[in-house]
């Protein structure tokens, strides 16, 4: 480790930085812009300021830090801790020190702007046929002159009454059954799950007397930046309430092959991303709990969804296997487990859980739920179906047959790894245009309805500030520079001499646009670097040759219609990620924005029990394409670095949008002679 200007990482913003040695937390996230709360002025007495510093070998960053990266605890912390209490791991960010390389999360609590999670449930009609169904039944008094056992009373009735034969119970529920039935005066209202249709059935909540309430079922996608929780009501599938949620796997890594690194470059990692995640699950089923007003021993099963390496990390599983060829999963099948299994503790002794299956070793059971949502198996026409996010998922099918890969788009799309980027929250730039006259730029942020150019833009936005600019925002900045001239076909920013514009402002060797000046206590200023761009290129490239793959393995030149899918998916404008040569050429009309559609899947496996064997059907006939091991991805790759394309071209694109034609990597010699310099892409 360094102990002279040291390397600081925070997460989950993904800001870095060089501070010197001895700054202290607090001040290093305010010179890095991160988002670190703190009321008391630093003195210790708020709390505000709390984060978690990690331990241990992150590759990615090049850094291995430990405990010894922050000054060891003062009298003040000693103090607050022995007085209020600081969770364990904790540290005070005015009082920390950082004395060498380290990396610190900031927990929720801490954010001043905290993260919008933008993974609602949507309004979709789902039929019902739930896993759980409720049977009342009057049972046989107890009689010394009949010595069987209440439970086998139980079972009795229930077979003579319902026809439901060899029935099985949880444990934990034989010591309340005897009390139960004579409350009920020898009538019980018992709740029966099947996993699958044809599973045997199993009396995992049971109640005296004619039980009338209403039972719930979780719905929860297990996203590598968010985790979304949908509470429904198993008899009808209305969502009841809905919460929202960072992965706390973040601090350990951005992406899903930095948290594989993890678990390999340090011993028992695997079972502490485990931990964290079972823990933030629990208490966000307590949260949705807590937001319907109900208790949590309602809840009688979870349904997950997940990409392969958050569905091993849920179940325990060390996720080494999937960073290195042949990418083998420890099981593709569904999974079925009872919540205690999985520390769930908040639920519970007897609540079930489902997981998806997954289709292969990087497209996993979040994919299988956007197939169970979106039915490409079904479609007639050809569709893509692109869910967006740090390890981008995408299927390409029809009735005929359906393809899916994944690509590693990487951090950028969700403001990490970019300048002036956050993730989505108060006060982040998500829409931007430019004036195609002027080249000036407008922006809309996260909190306020009006454009930056409105009236009234500058007193609304005083109690939010603009803090950043996320995901959706960075898209359509890129685009919009692009269609105005700004960078050319290669992603090069134009100097303010090439485009006439004061905005366009030097950067070491390269060039920034100013998108917001700053103003004060109103905000920081705002602008696209050269390296902003380039990984936003890095990003959608990725992406469009995973599509590109998967429509050759097709023998398709084109696709009659795309889906957005994902949180992050719903909120990008078609014509923006066309542009960008996200997404391959098709009529703009023909682009659909999906929402979450994995937490829908959750949903329909959560509510139907015949959809659980459709899906694992279907998943068994999904043909997958790896694309690390085939060689035309990289070929795909390097020609989707251009904006839109090196070769493809955008003919239906062409016919709403003009791309100029410039190019800001010639520059002229003192003779008067044309010369080219190397764009920063190659």
């Amino acid at each position: 480790m360094s102990d002279v200007n040291p390397l600081v990482v925070f997460t989950p913003s993904g800001k870095r930085g060089r501070v010197p040695s001895g700054t202290s937390v607090l001040n290093a996230a305010r010179q890095l812009g991160v988002d670190l709360d703190s009321v008391c002025g630093g003195r210790g007495i708020c709390s505000r300021c709390q984060v978690t510093p990690s331990s241990g070998l992150y590759p990615k960053h090049g850094i291995e830090t430990d405990q010894s990266s922050l000054s060891k605890w003062n009298s003040t912390e000693e103090r607050y801790d022995r007085l209020r209490g600081l969770k364990k791991g904790r540290r005070l960010g005015c009082q920390a020190q950082i004395i060498g390389d380290a990396v610190i999360d900031v927990p929720l609590e801490s954010q001043v702007h905290r993260q919008i999670v933008r993974k609602s449930a949507d309004n979709r009609l789902v039929e019902v046929d739930p896993s759980v169904r409720f049977y009342f039944v009057k049972v046989a008094e107890s009689d010394m002159h009949e010595p069987s056992g209440d439970w086998e009373r139980v079972q009795f009735a229930l077979q003579e009454q319902w026809g439901i034969a060899a029935v099985d119970i949880e444990l934990v529920l034989l010591p309340k059954l005897q009390s139960a039935l004579r409350s009920g005066d020898w009538t019980l209202t018992v709740a029966v799950h099947r996993s699958h249709e044809n599973a045997p059935p199993k009396v995992i909540e049971l109640w005296p007397g004619l039980y009338e309430g209403t039972v719930f079922g979780l719905a929860v996608d297990l996203g590598s930046t968010t985790i979304a929780m949908h509470l429904c009501d198993i008899r009808t599938g209305a969502v009841i309430a809905s919460v929202g949620q960072m992965n706390p796997q973040i601090r350990f890594g951005e992406d899903l092959m930095s948290r594989v690194s993890y678990a390999m470059m340090n011993d028992g990692g695997a079972s502490e991303m485990t931990g964290a995640v079972r823990e933030t699950l629990s208490s966000m089923i307590n949260n949705v709990a807590g937001e319907a007003d109900i208790n949590p021993s309602l809840i009688l099963e979870a349904v997950f969804v997940g990409n392969p390496v958050m569905h091993h990390l849920l179940l325990g599983i060390d996720p080494v296997e999937l960073g290195q060829a042949p990418f083998t999963l420890a099981t593709a099948s569904s999974v079925t487990a009872n919540a205690r299994d999985l520390d769930l503790v908040s639920l519970s002794e007897t609540a079930q859980v489902y997981i998806l299956p997954c289709i292969a070793g990087h497209v996993g059971a979040d994919a299988a739920a956007v197939v169970l949502s979106e039915r490409p198996h079904t479609s007639k026409d050809l569709v893509l179906i692109v869910d967006v996010g740090t390890n981008a998922e995408i299927l390409l099918g029809s009735s005929r047959r359906v393809l899916a890969c994944s690509s590693p788009t990487g951090p950028a799309f969700e403001g990490a790894q970019i300048s002036s980027g956050q993730r989505a929250a108060p006060g982040a730039i998500e829409r931007v245009k430019i004036d195609p006259l002027t080249k000036e730029p407008k922006f809309k942020i996260i909190g306020c309805n009006l454009w930056s150019d409105e009236d009234g833009f500058e007193d609304a936005m005083l109690s939010i500030g603009v803090s950043g600019i996320c995901g959706s925002g960075i898209i359509e900045a890129v685009a919009e520079m692009r269609l105005n001239g700004i960078i050319d076909k290669s992603g090069l920013i134009g100097s303010a001499e090439q485009t006439r514009l004061p905005r366009c402002v030097p950067n070491g060797r390269t060039n920034s646009y100013v998108l917001y000046e700053g103003n004060g206590d109103a905000g920081l200023r705002v602008a696209v670097t050269q390296e902003d761009v380039r990984a936003i290129q890095l990003a959608k490239s990725a992406l469009y040759a995973g599509a590109k793959l998967l429509m050759e393995h097709y023998c398709a030149t084109n696709v009659d219609r795309i889906v957005l899918a994902g949180a992050f998916g719903s909120h990008i404008s078609p014509k923006h990620a066309m542009v960008l040569g996200m997404i391959p050429d098709c009529d703009i009309d023909k682009v659909f924005a999906a929402g979450n559609a994995a937490g829908t899947g959750a949903r329909i496996a959560l509510c139907n029990i015949s959809a659980r064997s459709e899906i694992e059907t279907t998943v068994g006939k999904i043909e997958k394409i790896e694309t690390a091991v085939e060689s035309r991805f990289q070929e795909h790759f390097v020609n989707s670095t251009a904006i839109p394309h090196a070769v493809d071209q955008f003919d239906r694109l062409g016919r709403i949008v003009k791309f100029p034609d410039v190019a800001h990597n010639v520059t002229f010699s003192n003779a008067g002679r044309r010369r080219k310099r190397r764009s920063p892409i190659n």
